[in-house]
């Protein structure tokens, strides 16, 4: 969830460093910070709350060097504030920044105090400061430093390190979180992120587990963790500087809405054609990995575990394979029963999340028959450590709450059931229907998107509420669990999300005139039974909001508000469509209240700690 960015330069790494940190905004934190060595001595800069707070210090206080680290934070131990905001630093100018969470903190911490060390902060990061320090006095090499400290530590973590003593070089390593080295033209670059460095590079280098690296200017110096010198690949990101601009939208979240067409769009692109899905755009080996498949285990977080949901329907319907869906940080607690020839799919955003990638460590050694990542970050731990992936394309997603990664995973799954279901049935003309069915949805969310004022329309009367409840049958309950996610996310209001036959069996208590209650309901075999379920909410006086197929019968009334969806939307095309109108509500609902749509309070795009 934090933000690190580095940099070694003969210009000035200031605004390099300063830019850097606004391009990770996206991720979540409550304090920012920078060191730099000037004339060959540390200083340092922090503050409580946003960059620009720490940019309007800077200010007051111009800083100027050719080397710096700086970091945004996310707390984990300490309260947010300034004396546990990053930078931290140990005796004899060392300064550290940190990513990630260590687990024998206290008894290192520990040890050092009675050696004399002195804490001015409450976190862990410090711990790992004075520990260098520590070991500097064995050896005046800071790499060696670095290395001795990081084989003592237990947890997860991305560290880069800079020394009064050692001016010409920043120390990383990487143990859990991302870290990457972005490669210039007589000066390289440090970030947890390449999106930070794409004004200064598009070249880069990614670290694997248990790396340490030795930066300079002119060079890169990279040992695995058995302490060998390496060569990591230097790789060229696609992604361009400007990919994470707002452009004429006043916020990314609505930026990213609008961009679902294109986004699925490419998400599809190359991966279907002539009326048939190419399995090849899983991995070379996808297609006898798919012909054995018996059953599906899906295994993600908060959105993806909604976008796994949908999957488990569709998996179930068209394939007739049995699949489980289960959130993450509940399987890694757990001794799941592993059916013979289940294939393990894992879900992420960001390809970070630390629960889903200790969940698909652990089921390495669980008897699957392999793993396959849905992502949106090629270069992410994830992807490097499944066997089949299936990249989406998103692009760069800065709103918290998630909504082309959504859709773009959704549309990733969909391919996923056809490639599946292609070897239960070996049906081609099936299979050309079902293709042409997901080439259709890009258009059909644009035609969805023309509901856009409409749902400002309507936000108007959620913005006073405290609750709300959303109802789908079928595969739409997962988006029901969506649409709720989103409201509570960035508007604050309590929603939850229930099958609508699930109404009388508790729910149904809740319902009165204060209580909107939201309904997706497209024209399928489960309308009438979800006709049934909504008039009991009218019997009860709740006010009734239904996204509905115009030949499904529904028509507004007293108490009854019908939002007309585009006509006779195929039942693969549903959980995509029917999302649209529900990220929008939410928004517009957000942007009534005042609240930070881009940056909701308390959460954070890439939840890299358990």
């Amino acid at each position: 969830m934090c933000g690190i960015v580095g940099a070694i330069a003969e210009r000035n790494v200031v605004p390099i460093l300063m830019e850097g940190l606004r391009r990770l905004e996206y991720r979540g934190y409550d304090s920012a910070g920078l060191a730099v060595l000037t004339n060959g001595h540390l200083q340092r800069q922090r503050r409580m709350g946003k960059v620009a707070e720490l940019q309007s210090a800077l200010d007051a206080e111009p800083l100027k060097s050719n080397i710096g680290i700086a970091h945004t934070r996310w707390a984990t131990h300490g309260v947010p504030s300034e004396k546990n905001a990053h930078p931290h630093i140990s005796h004899d100018g060392l300064a550290i920044v940190h990513n990630g969470i260590i687990e024998n903190h206290e008894q290192l911490r520990d040890e050092l105090k009675s050696l004399g060390y002195a804490f001015t902060s409450d976190t862990d990061t410090e711990v790992i400061a004075h520990r260098i320090h520590y070991h500097l006095k064995k050896t005046p090499n800071l790499f060696e430093a670095v290395q001795a400290t990081v084989h003592e530590l237990e947890g997860a973590y991305a560290l880069v390190v800079m020394s009064e003593a050692n001016p010409g070089q920043l120390i990383l390593a990487r143990c859990g979180c991302p870290v990457v080295v972005g490669l210039g033209e007589n000066e390289n670059f440090v970030a947890s992120d390449v999106s930070a460095l794409l004004p200064v590079t598009r070249r880069f280098i990614f670290l694997e587990e248990g790396d340490v690296a030795e930066i300079h200017r002119s060079h890169v110096r990279v040992l695995d963790k058995d302490g060998k010198v390496t060569h990591r690949p230097v790789k060229e990101s696609e992604l361009s500087a400007d990919a994470a601009e707002k452009g004429q939208y006043p916020h990314y979240m609505l930026k990213e809405i609008h961009e679902q067409p294109r986004a699925v769009a490419q998400t599809l692109e190359e991966r279907v054609a002539n009326g048939k899905l190419l399995e090849a755009a899983f991995g070379p080996s996808a297609t006898g990995i798919f012909r054995r498949v018996e059953a599906v285990h899906i295994v993600a977080c908060g959105t993806s575990f909604h976008a796994g949901s949908v999957a488990r329907y569709l998996i179930e319907q068209v394939c007739r394979l049995p699949c489980h869906v289960d959130i993450a940080s509940e399987y890694r607690y757990r001794n799941p029963v592993v059916p013979k020839n289940t294939l393990f799919v894992t879900i992420s955003q960001s390809g970070e999340t630390a629960d889903t990638l200790a969940a698909l460590r652990l089921a390495r050694s669980a008897g699957y028959l392999s793993s396959l990542a849905i992502c949106n970050v090629p270069e992410s731990s994830l992807v490097r450590e499944s066997e089949l992936v299936m990249l989406t394309r998103a692009g760069p997603e800065i709103g918290v709450a998630s909504t082309k990664a959504f859709t773009t995973q959704i549309a990733a799954l969909t391919m996923l059931v056809i490639a599946l279901a292609k070897h239960r049935t070996a049906d081609a003309e099936r299979e050309r229907g079902l293709v042409q069915r997901l080439i259709e949805i890009p258009g059909l969310i644009e035609k969805t998107l023309v509901l856009d004022p409409v749902m400002q329309k309507l936000a108007e009367r959620f913005a006073d509420k405290h609750h709300a409840l959303f109802l789908g049958r079928g595969v739409l309950h997962p988006i029901a669990m969506e649409g709720a996610l989103k409201l509570k996310e960035i508007s604050y209001i309590h929603a939850e999300a229930y099958p609508a036959g699930e109404l009388k069996h508790g729910p149904l208590a809740l319902v009165d005139a204060d209580m909107p209650v939201i309904t997706v309901a497209p024209n399928n075999d489960l309308l009438e039974k979800l006709k049934s379920n909504l008039m009991e909410v009218r019997a009860r006086g709740g006010e009734l909001f239904v996204f509905a197929d115009p030949d499904s019968g529904f028509e507004s009334s007293d108490g009854v508000t019908v939002i007309k969806m585009p006509k006779h939307v195929f039942y693969l095309q549903a959980p995509i469509v029917y999302t649209i109108p529900l990220q929008l509500l939410a928004y517009h609902v957000a942007i009534l209240r005042g609240t930070d749509v881009d940056q909701p309070r308390n959460l954070a795009k890439s939840v890299t700690v358990e």
